[in-house]
């Protein structure tokens, strides 16, 4: 899950865009005045449709656009505009040639038929939404030149959102139609950029990571920002997309990636998208996702309570809900006293309350266990006669550092002191402690006899981890 997935399911189709073929108007010479009669002024030019004034290219103009037939109408457009490349009804026709090969279900073509309508015209924004689409329907499906097509497309979708204000409403369309085409083709494009951004905030992270591993300090710097960057944007790119389309699983898991894969990852939005992600994914895919939505959960929140009631949101398609991070040190400290006596307590456990807590929740264990006669097990550090540093806690032996300083009234013989690192039970009886660094001065040691052939190891104290 930590890899962006290119090929995912892609549940969403492009509704045609085909331009309404305006007629053309036919050209015919005007009318010669009478003898002695002024020449009348000429008539306003009429925009809504160009003219063809030769009467062989207009026929074949009408005849390829007002066919029936959906083979016909392609092969006549084909044909007109082989014959006539210099019309003035080119634009047109190739947009129509366009739509009529994707109702034909003819990517292939009508990719062709756009890239060459956008050659024509560079802000025809119908083809430009068409080209930016399929390059991202094929790069997430696995095609090997998936790399070229994103960057083909991030230039379309770049291209679409500086000519979409430009855009003007098809006469016959209603307001509300032309607002719905619009936000669809700016879904469209910012879903493009968002896809190809995050490829590049991967292959970013890629090279961050490869730097780190082969300890080149300077390239690790120079690649963390560029990663971030485009992990950011990519992340308010394809948000845009999901607002528009909540449903499709080719642009909500990854923007749950784009959110996660920051350096300080978005938690609020990433968990949020993960869950919806799983929640909209094809059925194969939707134990798995719930697995990873679920473990960026746990890793925020320190436990997975609360996590069934985030994912029955996602699932219901509901308004987002605030993810509650995990409890801070002090908060945790304070559930482990109310919920755990303190004689009751591994030593892990009393380190990290009188490490972290509240100063009341610091007494309440203190005040427990002070004076009193404890026996345990630890890991010697380094000795004196007089003296032994012990690590007790799991975190503490593993780092080989000492947690508590055990004081004897007597020197112990020579004979008797553990080598360092070596595993032994003693008892004390705790006197004082510093919470930062973390120590406990245990007085009145003894040596307590080692058990005859143990068959299970010295309980391990594992220190709670400080969120």
């Amino acid at each position: 899950m930590k890899k962006i997935l290119l090929t995912v399911v892609l549940g969403v189709a492009v509704s045609a865009m085909a331009q309404t073929a305006t007629p053309p108007a036919q050209g015919q010479a005007p009318a010669a005045p009478a003898q002695g009669q002024a020449a009348a002024a000429p008539a306003p030019a009429q925009s809504a449709a160009p003219v063809i004034k030769d009467p062989a290219e207009y026929n074949a103009y009408v005849a390829a656009v007002q066919t029936k037939d959906p083979a016909a109408e392609i092969s006549g457009l084909e044909a007109f505009i082989a014959q006539y490349p210099n019309s003035v009804m080119k634009n047109q026709a190739l947009e129509i040639l366009m739509g009529a090969y994707q109702q034909s279900n003819n990517p292939k073509k009508t990719m062709e038929t756009a890239t060459k309508l956008v050659t024509a015209d560079t802000c025809n924004v119908r083809a430009l939404a068409l080209l930016a689409y399929f390059d991202r329907v094929m790069a997430q499906g696995g095609d090997p030149n998936a790399k070229q097509l994103l960057i083909d497309g991030k230039k379309y979708g770049q291209q679409g959102l500086d000519c979409l204000p430009k855009f003007t409403k098809p006469e016959g369309t209603s307001d509300a139609d032309f607002q719905k085409t619009k936000d669809q083709m700016n879904a469209i494009f910012h879903a493009v950029m968002g896809i190809s951004e995050l490829q590049d905030a991967v292959e970013a992270s890629q090279q961050h990571d490869a730097a780190v591993k082969a300890k080149d300090d300077a390239k690790a710097a120079a690649t963390l920002p560029v990663k971030d960057q485009n992990y950011a944007q990519a992340a308010k790119d394809l948000r845009i997309a999901v607002d528009a389309n909540p449903t499709d699983f080719s642009v909500v898991y990854p923007l749950a990636l784009a959110y996660l894969g920051q350096t300080a990852p978005d938690y609020q939005n990433g968990i949020w998208f993960a869950a919806r992600a799983a929640a909209v994914a094809p059925a194969a895919n939707q134990a798995p996702l719930e697995k990873y939505a679920r473990g960026q959960y746990v890793k925020f929140h320190a436990g997975d309570d609360g996590w069934a009631e985030v994912l029955a949101a996602a699932k219901a398609n509901g308004a987002q809900v605030p993810i509650k991070p995990a409890p801070t040190p002090a908060e945790q400290a304070h559930k482990m006293v109310q919920d755990t006596p303190a004689d009751k307590m591994d030593f892990a456990i009393w380190e990290f309350v009188l490490s972290n807590g509240a100063q009341a929740d610091q007494d309440a264990v203190w005040n427990s266990i002070k004076g009193k006669a404890v026996q345990m097990n630890g890991t010697i550090i380094s000795t004196t006669p007089t003296e032994f540093m012990i690590a007790a806690s799991s975190d503490d032996i593993e780092a080989k550092k000492a947690d508590i300083t055990l004081k004897f009234e007597d020197k112990v013989p020579v004979r008797l002191i553990p080598k360092d690192g070596a595993s032994f039970d003693f008892q004390g009886e705790p006197a004082s402690y510093t919470p930062n660094p973390f120590m406990v001065v245990m007085e009145k040691g003894q040596l307590l006899k080692a058990k005859a052939a143990p068959t299970t190891k010295p309980p391990v104290h594992h220190k709670p981890a400080a969120q």
